[in-house]
This record gives C-alpha cells, structure tokens and sequence, in this order.
C-alpha cells in the first residue's frame, strides 16, 4: 500500500517534518522507498527563486553528461550544493554515487524570452537530459524547475533520512511546501523514476491507490504531449491530466475533478452547466479514472489540494494551525507534526469535492 503527505506552511520548514509525516504512518506502507519534492524554497536557494534549479541523482559520468547538455545549451551554473551524506553498512538503501541540486542561469539568448518560452525550454532540457542519461542509467533527472528541489530513494525511509542527515533540522534545506510518499513502485519493476511525487513544469501529484483506467489514459496521453513519458507507474496519469487540465487547456482546477471523476449522468442534467459537463465528459473520456484513490496535488502558484475516487475507497485528512495545514493518509500523521491543532476542525473530504489551500492557508472546499 502507499500513504501520502503533504505539508504547506507560512514559514520555511524543514524535511524533518515530512519524515516524521510519514514515519508514523509505518504501518501503512512497505518501507520501500522514500521521495519528496520541496516548492518554495528556502535556505540556500531562497535567493534563487527565479532560476532553475537541477535535481538529479546520478555516477560522475552521468554528471558530466548532464552539465555539458546544459553549458552547450548556454546555461551557467550558478549554485551548487551537494548533501554531505553518511553511508553506512547498516543502512537499507541503494544508494546512487552522486546527489545534486545546481542552480542555472538562463542562456542569454532568453533574457527577453517570456515565462511561457523558458517553462518550455526547461521541459526540453530535462527530456534531452533523461534521454541521453537513460542507456546505462548514468543518472536521474527529477526536476529542473525554479524553486524546486526533488529527492527520490530506494530503500527504508528512516535509513534515508539518516543517510542525508534529514532528521537534523537545520536552515539550509527548506520550503513553505513539502510533498511525500514512503513506497517505491513495487507493483511493477522498481525505477527510481517510478517513485510518488512526479513532477512536470511546476506541477506535482502524489497519490495512495490504484488507477485501473491506466491503460486507456496512457495510450491518449502519450499522443497529447511530449512531456508525457516514462508511464513507469499508473499514477503518473493523474500527474498528466492536472497538467494537460491545468496548464494547456487553461481550465480552473475544479474542471479537474470533472474528468477524472464525471458526476453521473442522471446528476450531470440536473445542472445548469450540463452542456458543458457533458460535452467534457465526452471529449476526455479516455482521461477519467478509476480504482481506489486518494490524489494530492501542488499547483505552479503553490495552491495545495487533495481530492478523491468517486467512490472513496481511500482514505485523507486535512489538519491545520494558524501557520501551518497539512494533509495526510492517515490521522496519526497529522498527531505526529500539529498535535497543537484543534482536531475537531479537520476535514476529511468525501468523494465529490477537492479541498484547496491557498498561499494565504486559506482551506476551500470545492463541491462537485
């Protein structure tokens, strides 16, 4: 089984928190693997916010390989930090030579390019990176976006933490927006690339089940966008349908839930938009999903959401102070990091809704 995690705060928050998030919700996944992607940065990349950072996993070939891609394209790099890590025999964890998170300054033919153009030009470079990194597995590359870090490892989440030294808090490794997951893809074949959260263009998707639509959402999505690959695990499609909802239809976050999750037909008339839902309904049929599954999503302004299957077989709550909500699988996780909370007002959203948090923390539940 999978948990999920998600943690968005006023304040820069260490992954300390997502850990102990996760770490004690054990029992509810297999200790297979641990991955986060971090938005908002803090620490050493607070002054970098506008400049893409690299995050990535690779042998010093894979390195090489990686940086001269970019310097040919024209980027320089301008950060870099390397996470002094701990090795340790009695450590769970397979473990690649090299993690690294570098900061680039845009090629100069980009300075007057529009956000629009360079978003497109770092999908490009992050694909021409993962293509030539691919054959021998020389390296994985995980993001290259502004003001986000991503780390995905194989073995047992607490040994990975120590491996990294992340159960120590300290300022240098931090964001407002933290998302988790503490399971590798072991239905299938282990790729680290397979591993929750997936990450494209400034949008990120995590979720704890099954989507038993795969197929038919993988045979049109890879026809929809480039950057719609690798299919490494069926819970990329719910990462593909935000993106292709969100960002290159334009449609509000709300449509989302309308796709993946059509009302039924007799409730669908009963509405004022029924045109419009229907014809959705009918456009992207091969988009909608199914199976037991519980979504929790970040968008590229940071807005957090988390939403349901139609049937809600999975289950989530949302738990909040004055600076801090998260949102968790399991109750206990949210015990674990806001015991302060009042616990009668978390929420825990049903099949039809999608409860957002905005940048001001803000909790909105949107009903279907």
């Amino acid at each position: 089984m999978c948990r999920i995690g998600a943690i968005k705060s006023k304040h820069y928050i260490h992954p300390c928190k997502a850990l102990q998030l996760m770490q004690s919700q054990q029992k509810g996944h297999d200790n297979s693997g641990f991955a986060m992607v971090m938005q908002d940065l803090g620490g050493l990349f607070a002054g970098y916010k506008d400049l893409p950072t690299l995050s990535m996993a690779c042998t010093d070939e894979g390195l090489k390989i990686a940086e001269d891609i970019l310097h040919e394209a024209g980027f320089r790099r301008v950060l870099q930090w390397v996470p002094e890590t701990f090795p340790s025999d009695d450590l769970d964890i397979i473990a690649m030579p090299n993690y690294v998170f570098e900061t680039f300054s845009y090629p100069r033919s980009y300075n007057k390019a529009s956000t629009r153009e360079k978003e497109e030009l770092l999908l490009d470079m992050r694909l021409k990176m993962r293509r030539a990194l691919e054959p021998d597995e020389q390296g994985f590359v995980y993001s290259f976006w502004p003001d986000v870090a991503t780390l995905k490892e194989i073995g047992d989440p607490r040994d990975i933490g120590t491996f990294f030294n992340l159960w120590q808090e300290d300022g240098k490794f931090t964001a407002k927006v933290i998302t988790a997951q503490c399971r590798q893809n072991t239905n299938y074949d282990i790729v680290r690339y397979a591993a929750h959260p997936f990450f494209l263009q400034g949008y990120t998707a995590l979720a704890n089940g099954e989507n038993t639509f795969y197929q038919k959402n993988k045979e049109i999505q890879a026809k929809l966008h480039r950057g719609y690959i690798g299919f490494e695990s069926d819970s990329q499609c719910f990462l593909y349908s935000l993106h292709y909802v969100h960002r290159q239809l334009g449609w509000p976050l709300p449509y989302f839930k309308h796709v993946i999750t059509p009302l039924p037909f007799d409730d669908l008339q009963k509405r004022p938009d029924a045109q419009q839902l229907l014809t959705i309904r009918q456009s992207l049929a091969n988009l909608e999903i199914n199976g037991p599954n519980t979504i929790i999503g970040v968008l590229p302004d940071n807005t957090l959401f988390t939403c349901c299957d139609a049937k809600k077989l999975r289950p989530v709550v949302v738990g909040r102070t004055d600076d801090t909500v998260a949102i968790s699988s399991e109750v206990c996780g949210l015990n674990e990091i806001l015991p302060e909370r009042d616990w009668s007002t978390d929420l825990y959203p049903h099949e039809r809704e999608i409860v957002m948090i905005t940048d001001q923390l803000e909790v909105v539940q949107w009903k279907q």
